[in-house]
C-alpha cells in the first residue's frame, strides 16, 4: 500500500510539473537571469555583508541548475543535454581547480620557507623606496606572466610585497591593483599567459607567433595606468629589522622554486604536445614537491621539534577563491545551457545592431565583450565566445583576446588574478578599493585597443 501511495504521489507531481512547464518556461528562464544578476550584486557587496563571495555564486548556480532540471523534467532529450552540459562544466572546473590548487600550494610552501625574504633583502640592500618598488613589481609582473601565467605571477608578486612591508595597507592595495593590471596585460600576448589565451591557442584559432602581435598594445594598456597610480604612491624607505633577514630563510627554498618552474614546464608540455589536461601536469609536479618535502622533513627532524609537512599547507589555501570559480563556471554554464549565450552571439556578431559596416560592428562588439569580462570574469567570457565560434578575421580574434585579457582588470572580479588577490589580501585589496581606480584602467584599456588597430589593422 505504501508503494502504491508513493507512486500515485509521483504521478501527481509529474502531471503538476507538466502543467507548470507548458506555460512558464520563459518565466523560469528569466528567473535564472535575475538570480545571476542578484548573485553578482551580492558579490560586489561582500565586505558589507560579512559573507564570503563564493556563497552567493554557489547558491545561484544551484538555483539555476535546479530551474534547468525542472525545465528538463520528463523530457529524455532535454535531460541528456542537461547531463552532458553538467559533465562538460564540471570537467572545466576540476581542471581549473587542480591547476590553481597546486599553484597555491607551491606559493604557500615558498612562503613557509621564507623564500620571498631573499627578494626583500635585495630591495632593502639596494635601498629601493616604495615608489621604485611599485614600478619594479609592475614590470616584474608584466614580463613574468607570459611565462608562468597571470594568476601564479599575481600570487608571487603579492607575496613579495607583503614580505617587504606587511603593515602598509595603502601601499599593498595600490601594488595589488598594479599587479592585476600588469599580470593580465602581460598574459594577454602569450599562449601561456592566461587561461583565455590558452583556450584560443588550443582551439587552433591563432598560432603561437600571432599572440605577440598584441605585445605593444598590451604593454601600453599596463604602462599608462601604472604611471598614473605611481603618482599617488607615498615615498617610503624600507627599514631592516634587528634580526638579519638571511637567518630567517629556511632550507630548500631555492630548490622549491626550481621545482615550481619544472612543474610549469611539464604542464605546458602535457597540455600542448600530449593534449593532456593542464591539471595533470600540475599534479605530477606536486608529487615532486612531496618527495622533496620528505627530504626536508628528514633533514629538519630534530630541529626546533618541528616537522615539515607539505599537507599542512592545504589549511592555508584560499578555499573561498577556488569555490568562487566553481560557482562562476556553473552559473555561466547554466545560462549557456538556457540559450542566453547563443542569443548574445547572434545579437553581437550577426544582427549588426549598429547598422554599420560589418567589420566595424564586430570591432565594437569585441570592445563591449572586453568590458563585459570585467563583470563576469574573462575565463567564462572567452569560453563563451569560443563556444559561439563567430566568423571573424585574425585581427578580430586578436582584438577579443586583447580585450578579454586587459578588460578583466577593470574590476577585481574580472580575472583569476584579481579574485585570487582579494582572497590573499582580504580586507586590504577589495572590490571597492579596486573600483576607485577603474577610471585609470579604462584609459589603458582603450589605449591598448587604439595601438592594436594602428599596428595590426593596416
Amino acid at each position: 500500500m505504501f508503494f502504491i501511495f508513493i507512486k500515485k504521489k509521483i504521478n501527481i507531481f509529474g502531471k503538476l510539473m507538466n502543467i507548470i512547464l507548458e506555460n512558464n518556461n520563459a518565466i523560469l528562464s528569466y528567473l535564472s537571469l535575475i538570480i545571476f544578476i542578484i548573485s553578482y550584486i551580492l558579490v560586489i557587496c561582500e565586505n558589507f555583508l560579512s559573507l564570503k563571495k563564493c556563497i552567493f555564486v554557489i547558491f545561484a548556480s544551484g538555483l539555476i541548475w535546479f530551474i534547468i532540471g525542472i525545465m528538463s523534467f520528463d523530457n529524455n532529450n532535454e535531460i541528456l543535454i542537461m547531463k552532458n552540459a553538467i559533465i562538460h562544466y564540471f570537467y572545466t572546473y576540476i581542471n581549473l581547480f587542480l591547476f590553481l590548487l597546486i599553484s597555491m600550494i607551491y606559493i604557500n610552501v615558498l612562503k613557509e620557507r621564507n623564500f620571498f625574504l631573499i627578494i626583500s633583502k635585495w630591495v632593502i640592500k639596494k635601498k629601493i623606496n616604495s615608489k621604485k618598488l611599485f614600478l619594479l613589481i609592475g614590470f616584474f609582473s608584466f614580463f613574468l606572466s607570459p611565462i608562468i601565467d597571470n594568476l601564479t605571477t599575481a600570487l608571487i608578486a603579492s607575496s613579495i610585497i607583503i614580505s617587504i612591508d606587511e603593515k602598509n595597507n595603502k601601499f599593498i592595495n595600490l601594488c595589488c591593483i598594479n599587479i592585476v593590471i600588469a599580470s593580465n596585460a602581460g598574459g594577454a600576448f602569450s599562449p601561456f599567459g592566461d587561461i583565455t589565451t590558452l583556450m584560443v591557442w588550443q582551439y587552433g584559432i591563432l598560432n603561437f607567433i600571432d599572440f605577440f602581435k598584441i605585445l605593444i598594445p598590451s604593454f601600453f594598456s599596463f604602462l599608462i595606468p601604472c604611471l598614473i597610480i605611481y603618482l599617488f604612491v607615498d615615498k617610503k624607505n624600507f627599514i631592516v629589522n634587528n634580526i638579519d633577514i638571511v637567518d630567517n630563510i629556511k632550507f630548500g627554498s631555492k630548490r622549491i622554486i626550481c621545482l615550481f618552474i619544472l612543474t610549469i614546464i611539464i604542464t605546458i608540455f602535457f597540455e600542448h604536445y600530449l593534449s593532456l589536461p593542464a591539471s595533470m601536469g600540475m599534479m605530477t609536479g606536486f608529487v615532486f614537491l612531496c618527495f622533496f618535502g620528505l627530504y626536508i622533513k628528514n633533514k629538519e627532524k630534530n630541529k626546533n621539534n618541528e616537522s615539515f609537512d607539505i599537507f599542512k599547507n592545504f589549511e592555508k589555501i584560499e578555499w573561498d577563491t577556488l569555490l568562487f570559480f566553481y560557482g562562476i563556471i556553473m552559473v555561466i554554464g547554466g545560462l549557456a545551457t538556457l540559450g542566453y549565450l547563443k542569443n548574445l552571439s547572434f545579437f553581437l556578431y550577426e544582427k549588426n545592431f549598429l547598422e554599420i559596416d560589418k567589420d566595424l560592428n564586430i570591432t565594437f562588439s569585441n570592445i563591449i565583450i572586453g568590458i563585459l569580462s570585467a563583470f563576469i570574469d574573462n575565463i567564462p567570457v572567452m569560453f563563451s565566445i569560443l563556444t559561439m565560434n563567430p566568423e571573424m578575421s585574425k585581427f578580430q580574434w586578436l582584438l577579443v583576446t586583447l580585450t578579454t585579457g586587459i578588460g578583466g582588470s577593470l574590476l577585481s572580479i574580472g580575472s583569476a588574478a584579481g579574485v585570487a588577490l582579494m582572497g590573499y589580501n582580504r580586507g586590504i585589496y577589495t572590490f571597492i578599493s579596486h573600483l576607485k581606480w577603474s577610471w585609470v584602467i579604462i584609459i589603458g584599456y582603450f589605449l591598448g585597443i587604439y595601438f592594436h588597430i594602428i599596428i595590426n589593422k593596416f
